[in-house]
């Protein structure tokens, strides 16, 4: 223990100033009950605390140097803190050193409760004022760390340990403990969660081992008070999933979702209402999108790039034809190519020009790339991936006088078909016939007359895919 220097005049709050000086001018003190004054002997040094009620007379070695001053009271579920508290032995009394001075523990705090009335000792000062114990409501809980090493009960807690005071309890404070902060509950309602990080290696209270730093999940309906090792992060709503959206998911690193199928790093895939009606991120993945679910008429089709498989691996280079009446939804890594299409409906004069743009078997026939034929209405059509739909096709009627100029592709040969209603095969197309300006005049005149053709003529554009024709006047 250190001594105390008791010759210097602590300073409290107390009697106005101006009774103070006037009182220590004064021999005779009579100090009322619950008040006391600090009196110092100039003989020994020595400064003593008189304690009312009494009456004190003042001899000429002596000098009050504090008080008279009203006694520290605590009343019940209040408590106070005192600096340089004195070291009170056994029997109630403050022990003394070799040279008859009070031992105090200098720069120390002690936390003092409900009692009697006490004075405070030379030295002593009233760190913090009486104030009421801090009663912790129910859903509520204190943060507290240990300022330094101590032992409560049969605990032994070490500097920088930190707990929580959960209530509804009140809370005594302790010199050497610290609130760190005020917790509140967080109320999780239905088809909500919390994410949690550990700031330790622990084990939850559902008995599952955490490493430091991870983050996980809480779902249960309720209050939730974190513990010590947990740290909230943000509360999580769920997605409600219909007929009509999904959800469209990527796994941020390895694991076994929700449903127990297991997910590498960086793969995609659906959840549908099929699997759940509503759906909670898990801290290893992340919502990417929700898509809408595709519909098909009894009269559309699509074509599918890069399908997935059964097990939504992505195909790659593959295409897959849906056909409706049907509804889907796009795997991640599919799209459609060119959206979604009408079936094909022929008359019973039109005709598809197809083109095979790989090998693959038609039916009984087997086609080969560049393989050219047509299919002929009245009829409703719908291509396969392998098929290139070149064009649609119309018998083209023709009168006695007129005429249209038919090329072959493969041979090259070019005749003129006239009087009849043609339809082009499938190696054909229609010719241009090319004429010579004054030609195209000529022919383009209703007079036939070149000169009639310059002054008041009316031209009108000539079908160079049908036969010249020339009206002789």
């Amino acid at each position: 223990a250190i001594t105390l220097t008791p010759a210097r005049t602590q300073r409290h709050t107390g009697a106005p100033s101006h009774t103070r000086t006037h009182a220590m001018t004064e021999s005779v003190y009579r100090l009322s009950p619950f008040f006391y004054i600090h009196v110092l002997d100039n003989n020994t040094n020595f400064t003593s605390v008189e304690v009312g009620p009494k009456t004190f007379t003042r001899q000429d070695h002596q000098r009050v140097t504090f008080g008279p001053e009203k006694m520290v009271v605590v009343p019940p579920r209040h408590y106070c803190i005192v600096s340089n508290p004195v070291i009170i032995g056994a029997d109630g009394v403050p022990e003394l050193d070799s040279h008859k001075q009070i031992k105090v523990r200098h720069g120390d705090l002690e936390v003092r409760f409900n009692s009697d009335p006490f004075p405070l000792f030379p030295g002593e000062k009233l760190h913090t004022p009486v104030k009421p114990l801090e009663f912790v409501k129910n859903q509520k809980a204190l943060r507290l760390a240990a300022l330094r090493d101590f032992t409560d009960g049969k605990r032994s807690v070490k500097a920088g340990d930190e707990w929580m005071f959960y209530g509804p309890a009140t809370y005594y404070p302790r010199v050497d403990v610290k609130i760190v902060e005020n917790v509140a509950a967080t109320l999780i309602s239905a088809n909500q969660a919390l994410k949690l990080r550990c700031k330790k290696a622990f084990t939850d209270r559902t008995g599952v081992a955490r490493k430091m730093g991870e983050e996980f999940l809480y779902k249960e309906a309720g209050a939730f008070l974190p513990d010590v090792e947990e740290e909230v992060l943000e509360k999580i709503l769920s997605y409600t999933l219909t007929d009509k959206k999904a959800l469209h998911m990527r796994a941020l690193r390895t694991f076994t979702d929700a449903y127990g199928i297991e997910r590498k790093a960086g793969s995609e895939w659906l959840i549908t209402r099929k699997q759940t009606q509503t759906h909670i991120p898990d801290v290893n993945e992340e919502v990417c999108g929700q898509p809408m679910i595709t519909l098909l008429t009894n009269r559309q089709y699509c074509v599918v790039l890069d399908p997935c498989d059964a097990h939504g691996r992505p195909q790659l280079g593959k295409k897959l034809l849906r056909v409706g009446a049907a509804a889907f939804f796009l795997q991640p890594g599919e799209t459609l190519e060119n959206g979604i299409q009408n079936v094909f409906v022929l008359a019973e004069d039109q005709a598809l020009l197809l083109q095979a743009k790989e090998k693959f078997v038609d039916g009984k026939e087997t086609r080969t790339p560049g393989d050219r034929w047509m299919v002929y209405g009245p009829a409703d059509y719908v291509p396969s991936v392998e098929v290139q739909v070149v064009e649609v096709r119309k018998n083209i009627p023709l009168d006695e006088n007129e005429g249209i100029y038919v090329r072959d592709v493969r041979k090259g040969q070019v005749r003129s078909v006239i009087g009849s209603t043609y339809m082009l095969n499938p190696n054909e197309e229609l010719w241009k016939k090319e004429l010579t300006p004054l030609v195209e005049e000529l022919l383009s005149s209703e007079m036939g007359s070149a000169l009639e053709t310059a002054s008041t003529s009316k031209k009108t554009s000539r079908d160079p895919t049908r036969v010249v024709a020339f009206r002789a006047p």
